[in-house]
Order: structure tokens, then sequence, then C-alpha cells
């Protein structure tokens, strides 16, 4: 088994989830599919989970996954495999920066998911608010209707938070997934890259 590749296929799935995630965050700004103000949209979505978490800080690991395979580190102190070795072993703590950020894009999307959507409700003179307890409206749609505007808010929250938490569970777990990868790597080295060099 090649840790390299194997390193590069998980960065090049990463990738493509941050841009997600980015994406996904950046819709929540959009209530709706509206504009708004910047004080009737939900509290989460200014913590930024999709686009700091698993979005900027997942590029890091995502790119260094990447360059692992094409990493000529071989000959280092006189042994030709503690290069590489150095570098799966790096790889990991990037793995580590990489699941922290997914853990925070989770924790931030469970509590929009959790507190609701705020909405535009008639029962205090058209205010915004936030008009679900407790994730309450999770099992009672009659409680959507407490939401007047902006329309199909309920859903729109619901599916880009619920989106964000999924994708960050995915990123989390091929985070973790490098973790393994790059200990075996750090442990038993891999002398093919110095193989392909023509070294002994």
């Amino acid at each position: 088994m090649c840790c390299g590749k194997c390193a590069k296929c998980l960065g090049t799935i990463l990738i493509p989830l941050a841009v997600l995630c980015t994406i996904a965050n950046i819709l929540l700004f959009f209530p709706g599919g509206t504009i708004q103000d910047s004080a009737n949209i939900s509290d989460e979505v200014w913590y930024f989970g999709g686009i700091l978490g698993s979005g900027l800080l997942m590029l890091f690991p995502a790119l260094v996954f990447l360059g692992l395979n094409n990493n000529d580190c071989c000959g280092c102190c006189g042994n030709e495999s503690c290069g590489k070795r150095f570098a799966m072993f790096s790889s990991i703590i990037f793995a580590a920066v990489g699941i922290l950020g997914a853990a925070y894009n989770i924790v931030v999307a469970s509590l929009g998911v959790h507190k609701g959507p705020k909405c535009l409700t008639y029962e205090e003179n058209n205010t915004w608010s936030y008009p679900f307890n407790h994730g309450d409206y999770l099992d009672d749609k009659t409680l959507w209707e407490l939401c007047k505007g902006p329309e199909s808010i309920v859903t729109w929250n619901l599916t880009l938070f619920s989106l964000l938490m999924i994708m960050g569970c995915a990123q989390a777990v091929l985070c973790l997934f490098q973790v393994i990868n790059g200990l075996f790597g750090a442990i038993c080295g891999d002398h093919k890259c110095c193989e392909g060099n023509g070294a002994v």
C-alpha cells in the first residue's frame, strides 16, 4: 500500500467538500433565497462554520495530502525513508487541524438545526425572532407556520445546516483515516518514492 497515493486521494475528495461547505454557508446568508438585513440572519450563520471550519481550515490538510504523493525526501539524515516518514508524520498534524475544523462546523450546524431559523413572526408586531424552542419544530411540522417569512425559510435553513453537518462528518472521517494512514506511513515508511528515483 502506498500511503502517499492514499493521502492524495483523500485530499482530492476534501477539496470539493470544502468548496461545497463554503457555498452552503454563503447561501445561509440569503434566508429563503432572499436578501435580508444582516440583523435578520440567524446567529449561527455568522459563526462561519462552513466557511472557516470546513472551508478554509480544511484546505490546509487537503493541500498537504495532495502533495504527499509527490514529496521527494529520500536520503534524509542518511536514511532514504526518514524524509518520507517525517512527511507522513506531519500530515497527522494537518489531519488533526482538519478534524478540529470539521468538528467546529458540525457543532455550529447542529446548533443551527436545533435552534431553528430566525424569521418573520406576527406574534410580536411583525418582528424577526426565533419562534422555535429546543428543536421542537423537527417533530411537529405544523409549528413551521409560525414563520411567516421569508417563504420556505424553515426548509432552507434545515436543509443547508443539515448538509453542513453531513459534509462536516465526512471530512472528519476522511481526516481521521489520514491520521491512521499517516501513522502507518510514519512507522513503516514508503520506499516506493525512493525506488522511483533510482535509489537503492
